[in-house]
């Protein structure tokens, strides 16, 4: 999942887009809201984290600009400002989930995946690829029980696939999904993570193809992606 945070305060700013990496997330990072709409111009974001207190625009304004253009990521709120209008404000212009500051971050990594999974249409943490058990909020794969041992780039890699399970994922996708941590993120590094998912997935009747010409495909017993 990719996520656009947007705090103007450099500490907190750089402690979530540090937290948010380890817990296996693609993140962009703005401290101004007036370059939001124009950053969203052919990018694709999952969820947006915006702070209410921002220099030139302020966060309502920026959320109303994203609505009134046809914007539909869920927004989750950060702010200092708690009190009942300025949440019924927040939600009213759009939001989706409001957090006031100083917050804990393992809360906002549950309102996180709450809205991941609402945005993919999951009631539940558990995606089934074939053999493969994704745990959306565990952040782990499991095959007959037992845990795959995944560093956080192959795990992200397979979320992907597993998501897309009998259809193809482009290397280019995988690409931006993931060069939000690297900025010199390339075709080859797909390559790498691809080979490694490839040994890991060895005996497990899950295997990943490539599509020539296209990417990756992966493929199961059964290829429906299953949600419980």
């Amino acid at each position: 999942m990719r996520i656009l945070v947007i705090e103007d305060d450099p500490t907190l700013g750089n402690a979530l887009r540090e937290f948010l990496g380890q817990q296996g997330y693609a993140v962009d990072w703005l401290q101004e809201g007036d370059s939001v709409v124009e950053t969203l111009v052919g990018q694709h974001y999952d969820l947006l984290l915006l702070d209410l207190n921002l220099p030139g625009k302020s966060g309502l304004e920026v959320l109303r600009e994203l609505r009134s253009a046809g914007q539909t990521m869920p927004v989750l709120i950060l702010t200092a400002r708690d009190s009942v209008e300025d949440r019924v404000a927040g939600l009213d212009s759009g939001a989706d989930d409001y957090v006031t500051k100083p917050f804990e971050l393992p809360e906002l990594a549950a309102r996180v995946r709450a809205l991941g999974r609402r945005r993919s249409g999951q009631a539940q943490p558990i995606v089934e690829a074939g053999p493969l058990q994704f745990d959306t909020v565990g952040r782990e794969v499991r095959v007959g029980g037992e845990r795959l041992n995944l560093s956080v780039r192959e795990l992200s890699v397979l979320e992907m696939l597993m998501m897309r399970a009998g259809r193809v994922v482009t290397k280019q996708q995988i690409v931006n999904s993931l060069s939000a941590w690297d900025a010199d993120f390339s075709e080859n590094a797909v390559e790498v993570y691809i080979y490694r998912l490839r040994r890991r997935l060895e005996g497990t009747g899950a295997s990943i193809q490539t599509v020539r010409g296209f990417g990756y495909l992966l493929e199961t017993d059964d290829a429906l992606v299953h949600r419980t």
